[in-house]
């Protein structure tokens, strides 16, 4: 099944256009955008490979559906831009604290931390520590001061 599937996506790169275009119509049952050759290699060697080892998980999935309903009522400027300093939605950010290692998700406008959200990552350090904490320093993204 591998060889085959190798086999297949060696074949598109030196494949003219009209059997790219023609392969698209057989794996997606519908006609090719008028994009460039790359874009059509690109897009189908990942569609072989789908279909030979499955798409995204579950998970994944859910994941970029709550990201698009996150973004969908923002301006594309607003999209964009984005706070200073503050690691892009996404990101996990993992703090060992007295042998427990504690993760944290930042997203668009908040926190994520044991499933709650959190306005600030001080309020997610103070949650965690029981004290006082500028979650910046706390999670390694700043030095503190005098140091």
């Amino acid at each position: 099944m591998k060889a085959s599937v190798l086999s297949q996506l060696a074949a598109l790169k030196g494949a003219p256009a009209p059997v790219l275009k023609a392969r698209w119509r057989e794996l997606f049952d519908s006609e090719p955008p008028a994009y460039n050759r790359r874009f059509l290699e690109s897009r189908l060697a990942y569609r072989i490979q789908e279909l030979a080892y499955g798409g995204l998980s579950r998970e994944t999935t859910e994941r970029l559906k709550a990201m698009a309903e996150q973004y969908a009522h923002q301006k594309p400027a607003d999209r964009k831009a984005r706070p200073p300093l503050r690691p892009v939605s996404g990101t996990k950010l993992v703090r060992e604290w007295e042998g427990v290692e504690h993760c944290v998700t930042v997203r668009h406008d908040d926190f994520e931390y044991l499933g709650r959200p959190y306005k600030s990552l001080s309020s997610v350090a103070r949650q965690i520590t029981g004290t006082n904490w500028n979650g910046w320093v706390f999670f390694g993204l700043k030095k503190s001061a005098g140091k």
